[in-house]
C-alpha cells in the first residue's frame, strides 16, 4: 500500500484541526479557533450542498500528514468562477516525498469535477520552499497584498 489523498471523513477533523494549528505556526499567523474540528464539520458535513472541500494526505498505517482545503469563488473581471485553495500543508519530515505533488493534483481533480478551469491560491513570500514546489508545478506567481478587515458583530 503507498501513500494516498482522499477526501477528508468527520473522523479526520480533530487531525485536520492539529494540521492546521502547525500549519498556522510554521506561517507565523494567529491559531485557529479552538473549535476548529467543529467548525470545519459544519462547513463540511453539516449542510446539503458544501462549498468547502478537505482533502488529506494519508500514509499507509492510517496517519494523516497533510492537508489540503479548496472552494469554488467568482473572478469579475474572468466573470467565471475559479477553486480557491486556500490551504496546502505536510506535516515537517513529510515534504519532498511526493504528498505534495498529490495533494494538488486532487486539488485540481477538484476542479475539473466542478467545471472550473482554474486553482488560485496564495503563499508567503518568505516560504521559499513552496515558492519553489509550485514553480515547478508550472504555476505562475501573481504579486497582490491580502488584506482583511473584521466585520463587527
Amino acid at each position: 500500500m503507498t501513500a494516498r489523498v482522499r477526501p477528508a471523513e468527520p473522523a479526520d477533523l480533530p487531525r485536520v484541526a492539529e494540521l492546521a494549528a502547525q500549519h498556522a505556526a510554521y506561517e507565523r499567523a494567529t491559531p485557529p479557533a479552538p473549535d476548529l474540528a467543529a467548525r470545519l464539520a459544519g462547513l463540511l458535513f453539516g449542510t446539503p450542498a458544501p462549498r468547502l472541500r478537505c482533502l488529506v494526505a494519508e500514509l499507509p498505517g492510517g496517519e494523516l500528514v497533510g492537508y489540503a482545503t479548496c472552494a469554488p469563488e467568482i473572478s469579475t473581471w474572468e466573470g467565471s468562477e475559479y477553486l480557491h485553495m486556500d490551504c496546502l500543508f505536510l506535516a515537517p519530515g513529510h515534504r519532498g516525498l511526493g504528498l505534495g505533488p498529490l495533494l494538488m493534483d486532487a486539488v485540481v481533480d477538484e476542479a475539473r469535477q466542478l467545471g472550473i478551469t482554474e486553482v488560485q491560491w496564495q503563499t508567503p513570500a518568505w516560504n521559499e520552499g513552496a515558492v519553489r514546489f509550485y514553480d515547478r508545478l508550472g504555476a505562475r506567481a501573481k504579486e497582490k497584498l491580502r488584506y482583511t478587515l473584521r466585520v463587527a458583530d
